[in-house]
């Protein structure tokens, strides 16, 4: 590992420590503030615009694409579904077939109750999934059993699995077809940078295709 990478890897480390006892509120924004831009400007460019051309293939090929997530997660799955199925495919004769496991709140919380909650998002693929569609899982841990199950079953059933999370990165990043690191264990930043990468690949197809 080279000397610079090194500083970079102990600088983050010192920001990340959390301070015992109150600090300047000021002093406070201006260190997250620089953590943040220090993390999203390690988002791999070469990873996420190979991304990009698999959701390409998804759109020309009429492929459905799933995504999900727990906790602020979730919300940007809901997000990223509802940017790719109205702005991304806006114009288009052929339009994103993508749908958040996030957002159907009666059946997520009967499965929950009736089964259990790991299965709340492996039931719905079974009803949709399609060899050759595309998961696509945000997690900060990637140790959350219920994507687990989601991304182990999607793999088993000729999905293309993505698993975009932070570091270590979990199951989900050891078994994702296509992994994608955040180089933070904080989970706000974890969670800064997946938002950013939900918008890269979005506005891409709303702005540069």
């Amino acid at each position: 590992m080279s000397a610079s990478k090194n500083q970079s890897l102990a600088r983050q480390h010192q920001l990340e420590s959390k301070p015992r006892g109150r600090i300047d509120p000021a002093r406070y924004v201006e260190v997250y503030r620089e953590r943040s831009v220090d993390i999203l400007s390690q988002i791999p460019t070469t990873v996420v615009a190979q991304l990009i051309e698999i959701l390409a293939v998804a759109l020309k090929e009429q492929r459905h694409v799933f995504v999900c997530g727990n906790g602020g997660s979730a919300a940007t799955a809901s997000h990223f579904a509802a940017g790719l199925a109205k702005d991304s495919s806006r114009g288009r004769d052929r339009k994103f077939r993508v749908l958040s496991l996030t957002d159907n709140v009666p059946w997520i919380t009967s499965l929950a109750n009736d089964t259990d909650y790991s299965a709340i998002f492996v039931e719905q693929l079974k009803n949709f999934a399609q060899v050759d569609d595309v998961l696509i899982i945000f997690s900060g841990s990637g140790n959350s059993p219920n994507v687990i199950r989601a991304i182990e079953w999607a793999n088993e059933n000729g999905l293309l699995t993505v698993g975009i999370t932070g570091r270590p990165g979990g199951r989900v990043g050891e078994v994702a077809h296509h992994p994608i690191f955040v180089e933070s264990s904080h989970m706000g930043h974890v969670e800064e940078a997946h938002f950013l990468i939900q918008h890269l690949l979005s506005y891409y197809f709303e702005e540069a295709e």
